[in-house]
Formats: structure tokens, C-alpha cells, sequence
């Protein structure tokens, strides 16, 4: 059987991408838009209309105007931007969420896909929130390093213009920002956690292209009552959470591997659709860490599991 998809925005880094995975496929037929009618909303319209799925590959404004465009009920909207990630009759599109999630995107018509800090920190904290490991008026904190493209083209532009000239020296070691505490992603990592309380979120740029790591400080004795919550019992949390999902790992506790090393490979799971989940831990405190590909299972990798989640494929088909 095939499937036609629409992906409006699709000049952009995720749009892209997304290309690049539904390229590869038979059972997809990708419908384009002529470049010089990108803007023409009627046309934009018709080809939204004309798929089974259309992804917005668009900033949130232009997304929410796309929404709008969609008249035919038998369209399925996969929205890449922030404009929908908490919007009640939408669908997060995150399969490992939660049990039930799964049949939650299939029978929905409008999903918002995670971003791409949010989903290493959701796949981190959901199942401890759950769990009652950590309580849902937690004030947590979450430190989050990734590469350049997570800024889209002129960020890219900026970092690739500036490695072959040599100027803008600043852009050599990681840039801290959202330093007024309003990063966007906030709203879907409490509302998606179970956390009553916004976490302190502190995202960095480094100069490199992609790959993307989230990391959570704990002190366990803040957690759970009087005697606090252990490593053992975190790391079961996330394990059994997890079991038999395909894209994602729970790393042994105190991961011998990364321990050995003496450091962290935020780029390990680059071009690929995986996460990788740590506790590293001592008596007293842990730390908690996801990695993944910020284009892949952070953005268009995500958006197109989601996909064939919502058509009832194979899930990893493409990825």
C-alpha cells in the first residue's frame, strides 16, 4: 500500500531530513510543490489536503496558518514546530511516552512532534515522575549541550562560515543561552513529566554539528521521604520503562564504558534514531543523562517513527 505525504517547509533543516529518510522508501510517494509556489497558500492548501500525512516543517506562526489550511478529515498533520506541543486535541508525538501512547497516534489526526531537548529530558524524567521516584512538585534542574543545526540554516551558516575563515573565535567554545529562563521547550518538558514546578533549564551550543545530550542532577535524599531514593531504584525505573523499546537504551548503572573513558561522547548516537539513558551515581547524588541525534530522534527521525506509528507500520520503516 502506498502513502502520499506533503511536507510543507520543506526546504528547511528538518524538512530536509525528512526527505532524506522518505527518499529510500516504495511505499511513500512525496508530493512537491513547484519552489516558486511555496508561498501560495491555495496551492500550499490543495497539497495538504491531497496527503495522508503532511508534516509542517515550519516556524509556529506559519504552522498554526497550516493547520488552518487543512479541511480534509483524513489528513494527518505531524507538526514539527513548538505552536502545538501542548494544545489540548493534539497528540505528542513521543511512542515511548507512556503505555497507551502508541494507540493514542494512531487514531490521532493532529500531532506535535517533541523538540529536541525536550525529548531527552520527557524520556528521562517521565517514568521517575511516574514511578514516584521523584515527586511532581520537584524543582529539577536540566543542563543540555548540542550541536549547531538544532539552530536551523543561518546558525548552521554561521558556525560552517566562521570554521572556514577562522574569524568569530567565540563561536569555538560552547555558548550558553535562553538566559532569561523562557526557553520554548518548557512548557511541553512540565506538561509531559508530570513536573508542577518549571525546571531551571540551562541549553549550550557547541561547535560541532549535531548530537545532542541532556543531563539532570539529583540529590537522592531530597527524594522520596527521609531515606531517599537510591541509584538501583532510579536505574529500574528507566529499565523497565524502556524494556523491548527499539530506540532506546538504558545503559548499565555507573556505565563501566563511559566511567573507563573519563567522558561523556554527546555525539554517539549521531545518525541514528536512538537514545541513550545513564545513571551514573554516587552514595548521595546521581546524574541522569539521555543522548540522541538532535536531527534525528531529536526532530525528523521522530517525526517519521511517529509517522509509521499513525499508519500502523513497522515502526523503525526508513530509520
Amino acid at each position: 500500500m502506498s502513502f502520499t505525504v506533503f511536507v510543507d517547509g520543506q526546504e528547511g533543516t528538518t524538512g530536509l531530513r525528512i526527505h532524506e529518510y522518505l527518499s529510500q522508501r516504495r511505499d511513500v510517494e512525496v508530493l512537491l510543490i513547484d519552489p516558486d509556489r511555496r508561498k501560495d497558500a491555495a496551492e500550499r492548501a490543495r497539497l495538504l489536503n491531497a496527503a495522508d500525512v503532511a508534516f509542517l516543517c515550519l516556524p509556529d506562526n506559519a504552522a498554526r496558518e497550516a493547520a488552518a489550511l487543512v479541511t480534509n478529515p483524513r489528513t494527518c498533520l505531524i507538526d514539527a514546530s513548538t505552536a502545538h506541543r501542548t494544545v489540548p486535541g493534539w497528540v505528542f508525538g513521543l511512542p515511548e511516552l507512556a503505555p497507551g501512547q502508541r494507540d493514542a497516534l494512531r487514531a490521532a489526526k493532529r500531532i506535535a512532534n517533541p523538540g529536541c531537548h525536550a525529548s531527552a529530558f520527557i524520556l528521562l524524567m517521565r517514568p521517575l515522575v511516574d514511578a514516584g521516584l521523584v515527586p511532581a512538585g520537584h524543582a529539577a534542574s536540566a543542563t543540555s549541550v548540542s550541536g549547531y543545526s538544532g539552530g536551523g540554516k543561518k546558525m548552521i551558516e554561521q558556525y560552517q562560515a566562521a570554521g572556514a575563515s577562522g574569524a568569530e573565535p567565540a563561536l569555538t567554545s560552547p555558548r550558553l543561552y535562553a538566559l532569561s529562563l523562557t526557553h520554548k521547550h518548557l512548557p511541553e518538558m512540565m506538561a509531559h513529566t508530570g513536573l508542577s514546578t518549571p525546571p531551571i533549564f540551562m541549553p549550550m551550543v557547541g561547535n560541532f554539528y549535531k548530537g545532542l545530550a541532556v543531563t539532570v542532577p539529583l540529590h537522592l535524599g531530597s527524594l522520596g521521604g527521609s531515606l531517599g531514593v537510591t541509584p538501583e531504584a532510579l536505574h529500574a525505573a528507566l529499565a523497565a520503562r524502556y524494556a523491548g523499546e527499539r530506540f532506546i537504551r538504558v545503559m548499565p548503572l555507573r556505565d563501566p564504558e563511559t566511567l573507563a573513558s573519563g567522558f561523556f561522547d554527546v555525539q554517539a548516537c549521531n545518525d541514528s534514531n536512538r537514545v541513550d539513558i545513564f545513571v551514573f551515581a554516587n552514595d548521595t547524588q546521581a546524574i541522569l543523562a539521555a543522548r540522541l541525534d538532535n536531527l534525528g530522534k531529536g526532530a525528523s527521525g521522530a517525526a517519521v517513527q511517529t509517522m509509521n506509528v499513525h499508519l500502523g507500520l513497522d515502526e523503525g520503516l526508513g530509520l
